[in-house]
């Protein structure tokens, strides 16, 4: 099957966003590219992605807090159950790797949580970037810690203004 991907203009930088017809697999930001490499199979397809690219385009411009892509990433059983409890953390909230490792029913495994953490394909719609340490510091992002700290920014700012709307 040809893998399709596109590149995506964003506050926080070019996104590669990876793909076949029906379902995003990968969304790559410019610091861990390394880890996708374009063979000949690989074909640039901007229409393939253009709820994905429409999507995120009304993330960064506050718009959008949720997402409704097919969304196929690569993973281990215990990875993909990572990811599903990423996806339950609220828009504008974070949660530290202990309490992310509570909800996934295992207390104990809060480093394992943070490895699948960190191995999260789909960064900003499986949203990663909300698992911050214990202590409330900025752990680990693939990304890098300057983007998170940007994403969280952001949420902060539109889940606020969201907020005030019905305050």
């Amino acid at each position: 099957m040809t893998q399709r991907f596109s590149l995506l203009d964003s506050p926080i930088g070019e996104l590669l966003l990876t793909g076949d017809s029906v379902s995003v697999t990968g969304i790559w930001m410019q610091s861990h590219r390394s880890e996708w490499q374009r063979t000949r199979t690989w074909q640039r397809d901007d229409r393939a992605f253009a709820d994905t690219r429409a999507q995120l385009t009304e993330y960064f411009a506050g718009e959008r807090s949720t997402f409704e892509l097919s969304l196929a990433p690569e993973g281990t059983p215990f990875q993909r159950k990572v990811w599903n409890a990423l996806c339950q953390i609220p828009y504008g909230e974070t949660i530290s790797y202990g309490e992310l490792a509570r909800r996934i029913g295992q207390p104990s495994a809060a480093r394992a949580v943070g490895l699948a953490n960190g191995s999260n394909p789909l960064p900003i719609v499986v949203p990663c970037h909300r698992v911050i340490g214990a202590d409330g510091s900025l752990t680990g992002f693939g990304g890098g810690i300057e983007r998170k700290r940007w994403l969280l920014a952001h949420e902060a700012r539109y889940s606020k203004a969201v907020v005030d709307l019905f305050s």
